[in-house]
């Protein structure tokens, strides 16, 4: 009973020489693979100081941060920017709702459909938004047509999934007891599904919104027009001092949604 334990023990206490050598060799080889990575990127210690030698004079060149007397226009293409995220959500949320309840196990069980319908969503969850409004870009030109066209693509895989968990998750003892008082199918799918869905389906698309405003102004900047088409244009021709208002302007408005989202979530839970 006791030769066991003893035997580990000795092990520990004396370990092979293969033991031993072991975690050096793999602390060695992993060194060695992140030298190999940090050379292929160009990661130098002189490249890093001069990107921060430079940084440091673009700091220096945005102080006082100043609208240019362009604040109007950036308020405009602030609102582009809102109006790409808002509506690219709403039709992600609007594909997604059916690609969820097929999604679902409760509604489809079929445990094959249910696999490969799960695998063929996940082929477009791993493509990001910017991939997406590049290849729109060239399909629709430049604009925030492309834009909303990619946030609805690359959001609606994800709220489809979350839409078919919140399906499954659906509690069957308040739909019973709707329909126990003699209620049609109808007033049963209003009063006992659509209470228990709606929440959480809204709390998702919040979230995805605040997002979406954010990945919004990114794909502004490769050409889907917005904030980042404006803070592109000003940190090409260097004029750092608009770019810091317009950084500043659209942190402001990220927080504000932010808040506010927050807020609605909730009260939606």
């Amino acid at each position: 009973m006791t030769q066991v334990p003893k035997d580990h023990a000795a092990q520990v206490l004396n370990p092979s020489l293969g033991s031993r050598l072991l975690y050096p060799a793999a602390t060695l080889v992993g060194l060695v693979i992140l030298t190999l990575m940090a050379i292929d990127v160009d990661f130098t210690p002189a490249r890093f100081m001069s990107g921060l030698d430079r940084i440091g004079r673009m700091l220096v060149s945005m102080v006082p941060p100043s609208s240019g007397g362009q604040f109007f226009r950036d308020l405009k293409a602030l609102a582009e920017t809102m109006a790409m995220a808002l509506v690219g959500t709403i039709l992600a949320a609007l594909m997604a709702l059916p690609l969820g309840v097929i999604g679902a196990t409760t509604v489809v069980p079929n445990k094959a459909v249910h696999f490969a319908f799960r695998r063929f969503l996940d082929l477009f969850r791993g493509v990001p938004a910017l991939v997406w409004a590049l290849i729109l870009i060239s399909v629709f030109g430049l604009g925030p047509l492309a834009g909303v066209c990619a946030l609805a693509i690359a959001d609606a895989p994800h709220l489809a999934k979350l839409f078919a968990e919140a399906i499954e998750n659906v509690d069957d003892k308040p739909i019973e007891g709707v329909r126990s008082a003699g209620s049609s199918p109808l007033q049963v799918f209003r009063f006992g599904f659509l209470p228990q869905i709606l929440p959480v389906m809204a709390s998702q698309c919040l979230y995805y919104l605040e997002g979406n405003f954010r990945n919004a102004g990114v794909l502004g900047m490769v050409g889907a027009g917005g904030i980042g088409f404006e803070l592109q244009e000003r940190i090409r021709v260097f004029d750092f001092d608009v770019a810091a208002f317009i950084i500043l302007l659209y942190m402001a408005s990220v927080a504000l949604l932010d808040t506010a989202s927050r807020e609605l979530r909730k009260r939606l839970s």
